[in-house]
């Protein structure tokens, strides 16, 4: 099992964009990814359960990656998460 968290730095926090292109990026890979933002938590390759977290700026998404392919994943999800928020 793989984690990191990552502050958010978008104006508008996980919008619908950026978290469109989340859900397909956390798609690409075999593992588990899940998303949560204090008590919540979200399964990252699904767009409702994401955008229900409400993700703000400043606020602190923890990503937990499980599966064959997690440190693959972990990396490439962290530095999209940089890139795009």
């Amino acid at each position: 099992m793989k984690q990191f968290s990552y502050v958010v730095k978008d104006e508008l926090g996980i919008h619908a964009r950026p978290a469109g292109l989340l859900v397909k990026k956390a798609a690409s890979f075999q593992s588990s990814v899940k998303i949560s933002k204090g008590e919540k938590e979200a399964d990252a390759k699904r767009i409702l359960g994401l955008m229900g977290l409400a993700v703000k700026k400043g606020d602190t998404a923890v990503f937990t990656i499980e599966g064959p392919d997690e440190e693959e994943a972990a990396a490439a999800l962290q530095q999209f998460m940089e890139e795009n928020l």
